[in-house]
């Protein structure tokens, strides 16, 4: 078996999974292992002479930027109320003393926001991934970036990468499929998308990520876990024929149509040369010709599961035309008019691209050339299909406005390659026979204004087909002839779904009279709209060890597919059993990874701490309870499982400006908090304390102009993660912790912050 499966990667075509969201692999970086590839590919640098895809004058410039390091871009987690800290923190600390850098004769120079990426959120530089992570001077700068990509609050991810998911504009009520998900750096965006307003524990929509690697789900897994929502569920399934959902709608059983839908699929790969070197030598046009059928049949479920009026968005990071436009115009010939290319060109303002090209010509790996269907002689027809081609028809190649597709060169802003397209269903398409219409979303301002009083749209009104539906062959996808010839219109039989890796642990809701709720209950005085329904564990007998949390939409999409689909994780982690809680009335305490989706319905057990009270919870492991301020320390005597919440005082601009929510735990005479390290280094940051670690152990107490360094231990906690241990204990791991709060910095907003 393992001998086979070898083969059969290795007869896969050369660059299948390379996505633009590879880049989150991060593993090899410029130099490593790649010292004997040259950066030369002369059937390539013809394929595109020909096609005509560059600007005139402009494909020496075009093949020097394939040839440069892809410069370092970061997203700073848009959704997260402590957003704006970390950008202050990044352009006032980080940013400031990378552009005084000068780095083996080269200068760095600063960072710059990504001029069409909302509220500078994200950010360039001309530094490659390899200089940030072996340049000594810049170890603080790559310690920050690791630590607040695992706690959720920086991703490290492609400029191009980011495209697709602002294209969609994404609400909070909307039902998000993204169908070859993995390895997650845009399914973060989604998840942060819907969790726009932080107000909001349990949005209306979710996202389901789906992936046909089993493997590549559970990276997906990790990715999406950074986020904390309830809102995520990952799948495993082949995209091409992903099962269509059901969900109870009023007591019927409904079919599951989205709100909005990301095609990334998978492609050649030829626009990430800057990266993923290798493509280079493996480069060949007999790849697209591989890939076009399977996106095609990707783009085709996608749209079929689209409800009428949703958006799909089409991705690739290949800049050939028979992976992009061919793609998408043998879709819109399918769809009959149910299709048409939405103008995005002005939704992304700053943002440089070209416009789709109309027409383009195949070449074979031996050289040969074909600009029509009719000259492909047969023997050559299982490998080059009529959908490869232009339209011929000029009228209904012009009514298609190809050129909406936007195709993004690496030379004109110093980014990878990359092809989106924006797709709006009109109507069913052929091989439907009913309107699965989008859910309009009423607000109550909306309805003040109009004088109504609409009832706002329940998730149950999501529109959907009924089971029958199905049974009468409504869901489908068109197959046979392919180059428009007038055919009947009958959907393919339904592949048997064939399910791999491993087996994952059941999901089973509570119900509402489960006895794990009487103690929790009272002992966190849980307010009465606690959805107790969405309460799940993974285990059918024995103690339940960990409670998760899931939307009401999810519960719905959850309980009606079990046997129709594998999923692989969904839910936020909200309590975790402890032993020694029952002496103090519940066997659960709090999960931190939860806490923010939980907090709005505890009523008790919530103690307020201050700036230094927090310093003391994260810099010591179980420091006793006499060293937190008077307040803290009289609330804490009276509670065994406590949240810990900080409250910005607008009058103390120095303090940081967003909320903090920490899980603790108070025993006989002390008091932990259950944060994990990483995260645990993140509110230090905020607070003014700056954690570094020193990699050759040397964790000498030393002081330097006003910075005292007080060092730390930090123990790697299976269960947490990692925790900063007992002040003054860390020499023997090498961690320091410097606090700063002499070193100032100008006013940002009219606040100090001292970091």
């Amino acid at each position: 078996m393992g001998k086979r499966s070898r083969q059969r990667q290795k007869n896969q075509p050369a660059g299948r999974d390379n996505r633009d969201n590879r880049d989150d692999r991060d593993n090899a970086g410029w130099g490593a292992g790649y010292a004997d590839i040259v950066k030369e590919n002369k059937l390539f640098e013809h394929y595109y002479k020909e096609q005509g895809l560059v600007p005139d004058g402009e494909f020496e410039q075009f093949m020097e930027a394939m040839r440069e390091p892809l410069p370092a871009t970061i997203r700073i987690t848009g959704y997260k109320s402590h957003a704006k800290e970390i950008l202050h923190c990044l352009k006032e600390k980080y940013f400031k003393d990378i552009q005084e850098l000068d780095i083996d004769g080269q200068k760095m120079e600063a960072p710059q926001p990504l001029s069409w990426y909302p509220d500078e959120q994200a950010w360039h530089t001309n530094m490659s991934r390899k200089i940030i992570r072996k340049s000594p001077l810049l170890e603080k700068f790559h310690q920050f970036l690791v630590s607040e990509t695992e706690s959720g609050n920086i991703s490290r991810q492609e400029a191009v990468s980011m495209i697709p998911p602002l294209l969609l504009k994404i609400e909070s009520h909307h039902k998000i499929l993204d169908m070859c998900a993995a390895p997650g750096s845009k399914t973060a965006q989604l998840i942060e998308m819907l969790h726009a307003d932080m107000d909001v524990p349990f949005p209306e929509g979710f996202v389901i990520a789906n992936d046909v690697d089993n493997k590549r789900c559970y990276l997906l897994v990790h990715q999406a876990k950074r986020l904390n929502s309830p809102c995520i569920m990952v799948v495993n399934h082949d995209a091409s024929c992903i099962p269509t959902l059901k969900i109870d709608c009023s007591g019927e059983k409904d079919i599951l149509f989205y709100d909005r839908i990301l095609c990334d699929v998978p492609c050649s790969g030829d626009g990430t040369m800057r990266k993923n070197i290798d493509v280079w030598k493996k480069w060949t046009t007999s790849n697209s010709l591989h890939l076009h059928g399977l996106q095609l049949r990707i783009a085709v479920r996608g749209v079929e599961q689209l409800a009428v009026g949703g958006r799909m968005v089409y991705s690739t990071c290949s800049l050939n035309p028979i992976e992009d436009e061919a793609v998408i115009a043998a879709l819109l010939e399918k769809s009959e008019g149910a299709l048409e290319l939405a103008d995005s060109s002005a939704d992304l303002p700053g943002l440089k691209w070209m416009p789709g090209v109309t027409s383009w010509k195949l070449m074979t790996k031996e050289g040969q050339w074909y600009s029509d269907w009719s000259d492909v002689p047969s023997s050559r027809h299982t490998q080059i299909r009529p959908t490869m081609f232009p339209p011929k028809d000029p009228e209904k190649r012009a009514s298609m406005h190809l050129e909406r597709c936007m195709r993004i060169l690496p030379h004109h802003q110093n980014t990878g390659g990359f092809f989106v397209a924006v797709l709006v269903k009109k109507a069913p398409m052929p091989w439907n026979k009913r309107y699965p219409k989008l859910r309009k979303e009423v607000s109550s301002l909306s309805a003040a204004q109009t004088g109504g009083s609409p009832a706002a749209p329940t998730p149950t009104e999501t529109p959907c087909l009924p089971e029958r539906a199905v049974e009468e062959g409504e869901v489908g996808g068109p197959e046979g002839k392919v180059d428009g010839e007038a055919e009947e219109e009958v959907p393919p039989a339904a592949k048997k779904m064939k399910l791999f890796g491993y087996k994952e642990d059941p999901f089973v809701f509570l119900t509402e009279d489960d006895p794990v709720f009487t103690t929790i209950q009272s002992f966190y005085d849980l307010s009465p709209d606690f959805p107790k329904l969405n309460v799940l564990t993974r285990t059918h007998e024995g103690k339940k060890r960990h409670l998760y949390m899931v939307s009401k939409e999810l519960r719905n999409v959850l309980l009606n597919n079990s046997e129709r689909m594998k999923v692989i994780n969904t839910g936020v982690k909200v309590w975790s059993r402890n032993s020694d809680g029952e002496e103090f009335g519940c066997a659960f305490r709090l999960a931190q990874e939860g806490i923010y989706t939980l907090q709005p319905y505890i009523r008790s057990r919530i103690i307020r701490v201050s700036v230094e009270d927090i310093k003391v919870l994260l810099t010591q492991e179980n420091p006793f309870l006499s060293k937190l301020e008077d307040d803290a320390h009289a609330q804490a005597k009276k509670m065994g499982t406590i949240v810990l919440k900080y409250i910005p005082n607008p009058n103390a601009p120095a303090e940081p400006q967003c909320p903090i929510q920490l899980c603790g735990w108070r025993g006989k005479t002390s008091i932990r908090a259950f944060v994990p390290r990483n995260e645990r280094f993140h509110y230090l940051r905020l607070l003014g304390v700056e954690v570094f670690r020193d990699k050759q152990g040397l964790g000498q107490k030393q002081k330097d102009e006003g910075k005292e360094e007080v060092e730390d231990e930090v123990e790697k906690d299976t269960e947490e993660e990692g925790a900063v241990e007992n002040e003054g204990e860390c020499a023997s791991m090498g961690f320091s912790v410097y606090h700063t709060a002499t070193a100032g910095f100008p006013p940002r907003d009219g606040l100090s912050w001292d970091f």
